[in-house]
């Protein structure tokens, strides 16, 4: 299938002369976890099958250092953030979109004070524009009448106040919507964020991932959708802690939709 992905980078473009229309930030969980690539070709398949002229950074592209940033290595962030942010102007980039939401923010609203000014849209955001334009089509396919609950991502939803494109997106799908009762503004984090996902937990009596789990398993769903890499990882162990891996699936929004139009 990799073979069947024609992904251009900038350098490529920057050969023939040409500028894309949007710059697809793929970040570090969509470049090397097994798991969030498989988000990263589902959002590939909907640009290219929406005719989006897009490019990547490839081997360009480093961490945005929102990690670096949450456990308060500030230097560290800077450091990072500088340097992607010369690649950025370098090649004279407006607009760039991401699946995950701690890249997102960060470059949305830390980037600008260090002279990183661009458009940012969350993949979401950007696949409800493409299909407002009429450029994509999203129908209900094998997701329809399906029970599914959406996971607010703490930098998609508190952090940037967007809770209806995934949302938007879900119900085109035609699916059965139903909420957690701690969602939208009162969601509650998959326990991934300020940089927990690259350590273990605090001692206690319950993991942050097994709480929220417990919550979209209250509304019995078939699908706990997500929008966000690091999320996606957490909800998952959650489901596995539970037993319910059979019978729960964890998938990114664009999953959903690329697999409900079979791509």
């Amino acid at each position: 299938m990799a073979e069947a992905l024609k992904v251009p980078t900038m350098a490529e473009y920057m050969a023939e002369g040409k500028k894309p229309e949007v710059l697809f930030w793929v970040g570090c969980s969509g470049s090397f976890d097994d798991r969030a690539k498989k988000i990263t070709k589902a959002f590939v398949k909907l640009l290219t099958k929406a005719g989006v002229d897009f490019a990547v950074l490839g081997t360009e592209e480093s961490c945005t250092g929102d990690p670096a940033k949450r456990a308060g290595n500030e230097f560290l962030f800077q450091m990072q953030a500088m340097t992607n942010i010369e690649v950025l102007n370098g090649y004279e980039i407006k607009k760039v979109v991401t699946a995950c939401p701690h890249c997102f923010n960060t470059i949305k609203n830390e980037y600008p004070a260090l002279g990183g000014n661009y458009e940012v849209m969350h993949h979401t955001q950007f696949l409800k524009s493409l299909l407002n334009e009429g450029r994509l089509k999203v129908e209900g396919g094998k997701f329809k009448g399906k029970r599914i609950t959406f996971h607010d991502p703490c930098y998609l939803g508190r952090g940037n106040g967007e809770y209806e494109a995934p949302r938007d997106l879900l119900r085109k799908l035609e699916v059965e919507l139903v909420e957690m009762r701690m969602c939208k503004r009162n969601g509650l984090c998959c326990g991934a964020g300020g940089a927990q996902m690259f350590k273990e937990p605090e001692p206690g009596t319950k993991d942050v991932n097994v709480e929220r789990t417990e919550q979209a398993m209250e509304v019995k769903p078939e699908v706990i959708a997500a929008g966000c890499p690091f999320c996606n990882t957490m909800m998952t162990d959650g489901v596995k802690s539970k037993d319910k891996e059979d019978s729960i699936a964890v998938m990114d929004v664009a999953e959903m939709i690329a697999e409900a139009q079979d791509l």
